[in-house]
């Protein structure tokens, strides 16, 4: 018998950006951080927003910041960070259409990202991990949570703004 998914019609994806490094960390948190395949600060994964992804947001709320982006920053994340596998070239349409049969536009995928729909790994040949650069003035505080003037934990839609911050080339680039 299958088991019901607890997933809501309407529930957007998160957007996991790795904030801290893990040195100090306890085994679960750095597995964790290990499927949800954040490495290094400053990397970005889209997840879905079940219950299993929450647990394990939870877990690693100390080293990561998550929330909800639109589809317009999520596909502005795409063009200006997305990389396909093994060739340091920016994304575009065309990549899209040739390695995906349902999307003909990275702003099609950005939506069905944004809506729950669709994950990197639905794209062929797409690096399923984003690297950013640190975010333009730097993080608020990386030891304390966002609802206290931090920067860990949820911070729902004020993540566009982090992002925003981050994808914006740093001066000599």
């Amino acid at each position: 018998m299958r088991r019901k998914s607890r997933r809501r019609s309407g529930d957007l994806a998160f957007a996991v950006v790795r904030v801290r490094g893990s040195e100090q960390a306890g085994e679960r948190v750095k597995r964790t951080l290990r499927q949800l395949r954040l490495n290094k600060i400053n990397h970005l994964v889209f997840v879905r927003n079940d219950p299993t992804m929450r647990g394990m947001l939870e877990t690693a709320k100390d080293y990561i910041t998550w929330g909800e982006p639109s589809a317009e920053i999520i596909a502005k994340v795409l063009i200006e960070r997305g990389e396909p596998i093994g060739k340091r070239r920016k994304l575009n349409d065309d990549f899209i259409r040739e390695n995906s049969d349902k999307y003909d536009s990275i702003l099609s995928f950005a939506k069905a990202i944004e809506a729950d729909e669709a994950t990197l790994k639905d794209v062929k040949n797409l690096q399923p991990v984003i690297r950013l650069h640190p975010p333009k003035g730097g993080y608020e505080n990386i030891k304390k949570p966002y609802n206290m003037g931090g920067s860990l934990g949820y911070r729902g839609k004020d993540i566009e703004a982090l992002l925003e911050r981050m994808i914006a080339p740093l001066k000599g680039e």
